[in-house]
Formats: C-alpha cells, sequence, structure tokens
C-alpha cells in the first residue's frame, strides 16, 4: 500500500492486489523527490514520461499534482489495468496515458516522437548496472528530455553510477535518486 502525498488526491491510499510483485518508492523519498521537482517546474505545464511504472506511485503523485500529461510504460498487464483503473477512478483517465511495452523496446520504438520535462524510471533493483548505462543512453540520446528536462533514475543506493550528464545523486536510506540533464549538443540517436 502506499498513499498519494500531495495534490488533489492528498493522503488518498492506494492499496495493490496482495500478488503483485511490486516496490512503490517510500513516502519519505517520493517527499523529497517532489520537494526538489516543485521547486524547478510548474506541475500543471509539464509532460512527463514514468518507465517501469509499476502499479503507477509515481504517475499519479504527478497527476494529483495537477500534471496534464503523464505518459506511463509498464511491461505487466496486471500492473497496466490496475494504473488504469485506479486513474479512472480519481478521474484521471486524460491526464495518465498507459503505454504497456519492454521500456527498452519502447524507447527505441518511439525515440524522437516526443519530449518531456521530466523522465522517470525505477527499473527492478536487480537490474545490471549495463542495463542502467543502456537505458540512460536510449533516454538522453534521443530527445526525450526538452532542454529543460531531467531524468531522474531510481536505484539501490549502493550502485555508484558514473556518467558525463549526471548532475546529482541524492540518497533516501536504500534508495537514491541519480539526476541525469539532457546532452547540450545535437542529439545523436543510437541503436
Amino acid at each position: 500500500m502506499y498513499r498519494i502525498i500531495s495534490g488533489k488526491w492528498k493522503a488518498k491510499k492506494i492499496a495493490a492486489p496482495k500478488n503483485f510483485d511490486v516496490r512503490p518508492t517510500t513516502d519519505f523519498a517520493k517527499e523529497a523527490l517532489f520537494s526538489i521537482l516543485e521547486n524547478t517546474y510548474d506541475m500543471q505545464s509539464i509532460s512527463v514520461l514514468d518507465l517501469f511504472a509499476g502499479i503507477g506511485s509515481i504517475s499519479l503523485e504527478f497527476a494529483s499534482r495537477g500534471c496534464p500529461d503523464v505518459t506511463s510504460v509498464e511491461l505487466n498487464p496486471k500492473h497496466t489495468a490496475f494504473i488504469n483503473s485506479t486513474a479512472s477512478g480519481l478521474d484521471m483517465t486524460l491526464q495518465i496515458n498507459v503505454q504497456r511495452g519492454d521500456v527498452f523496446d519502447w524507447l527505441k520504438k518511439f525515440r524522437n516522437k516526443k519530449s518531456f520535462e521530466i523522465v522517470f524510471a525505477d527499473a527492478p533493483f536487480e537490474t545490471e548496472e549495463k542495463k542502467y548505462h543502456e537505458m540512460i543512453s536510449l533516454v538522453l540520446n534521443n530527445k526525450y528530455l526538452k532542454e529543460n528536462g531531467v531524468f531522474i533514475l531510481e536505484h539501490q543506493s549502493r550502485l555508484k553510477l558514473q556518467h558525463p550528464n549526471l548532475t546529482d545523486t541524492r540518497k533516501y536510506g536504500n534508495v537514491s535518486f541519480s539526476f541525469f540533464k539532457p546532452n547540450q549538443e545535437e542529439n545523436t540517436e543510437i541503436e
């Protein structure tokens, strides 16, 4: 179970079925993350891409805060159905667009189609470090971020990521958020 921290649905508890294998971002980490983001972005005018959306904890948080354009990418069909039904129950269906698919395949298929102010990814903690680097490259090199955008990667704190576009890492217990800025030079596509 998790709760929406702020916005229209503040304190709303969301309970996923017990058989779901999910690890929603903790309330403590989520509060800290959104405190950072709300000091930089106007939530009512941005677009967000939520990768590995799980049961929608981050997507629903953005929508509750008035974000008009949230794209959630999740592979598990039960999870995508859960996000859709929860969004419907909270009257967020116009804000949240759920896409079912493998994140890496999705990023390769939709590159250069749309840019976002915020791209957030919470890959399974057992993800190999090289897959994190592949995801960073796919997001940064394929115009997923607007010029003022940020890519936020949630990962285990023991994983120390190194990348030239890494601007900050914030640690909250065993969870860290690493922040990446887009390439300022002309973006180049990668396979």
